[in-house]
């Protein structure tokens, strides 16, 4: 196979907590579809956490895991961001975004410790997150006349395909996922019914 057909992630939000001379870092990793998901969730933290003096992100998307970005909010450059995306690297999740949210305890920790105390909260995050392995599906979009209704919902229920979306009028509508690894098969499949129309939407 040419393409990997599953991705690591985690199922839901999480949080870690790390100290060091009086200053706080809390890493909250989140589970994201796409960059638009970030603004409302960074704006969420900044209004739960008023008085913090940095949001330090970084985030990692699509299963490919090719698009990443990070961010250092006013701590020296690579001291924060770089060493919140390095624990993401190594454990090898995407479609995640990780916040480390840092209250300022009065001392100053120098580069080693920030990078240090950056890493270690989103290491405890991503301790307590449960990661999750999912394949990566195609959604098609299929159209069949109602006559051939029950050959189309045979075949769906033979290749275990997931339903998203269903319309049955003289003109059937079926929005289904198709795992990335059976693509052609599927299609096949469904091309030899004669009548079918598919459309591909996007992966998921």
């Amino acid at each position: 196979m040419l393409f990997d057909d599953t991705y690591k992630t985690i199922e839901a939000p999480a949080e870690g907590i790390f100290r060091d001379r009086g200053s706080k870092f809390i890493a909250l990793a989140f589970p994201i579809s796409s960059e638009e998901d970030i603004k409302p969730l960074l704006a969420g933290i900044k209004a739960e956490h008023p008085k913090a003096r940095h949001y330090c992100w970084a985030f990692r998307l699509s299963p490919d895991r090719s698009i990443f970005r990070i961010n250092d909010d006013g701590e020296p450059s690579g001291t924060a961001g770089r060493p919140i995306l390095n624990i993401l690297l190594s454990l090898d999740v995407t479609n995640i975004f990780v916040v480390v949210v840092r209250y300022f305890g009065g001392t100053l920790l120098g580069v080693p410790g920030l990078i240090n105390a950056y890493k270690t909260a989103t290491q405890e995050a991503m301790r307590v997150a449960t990661i999750i392995e999912k394949t990566l599906t195609d959604v098609y979009l299929i159209s069949f006349d109602y006559l051939q209704m029950n050959e189309v919902m045979k075949l769906t229920k033979d290749e275990n395909l997931k339903i998203l979306r269903q319309e049955f009028d003289n003109n059937c509508l079926l929005e289904l996922e198709v795992p990335k690894a059976r693509v052609n098969q599927v299609i096949a499949r469904f091309e030899k019914l004669g009548g079918v129309k598919l459309a591909y939407i996007k992966t998921v």
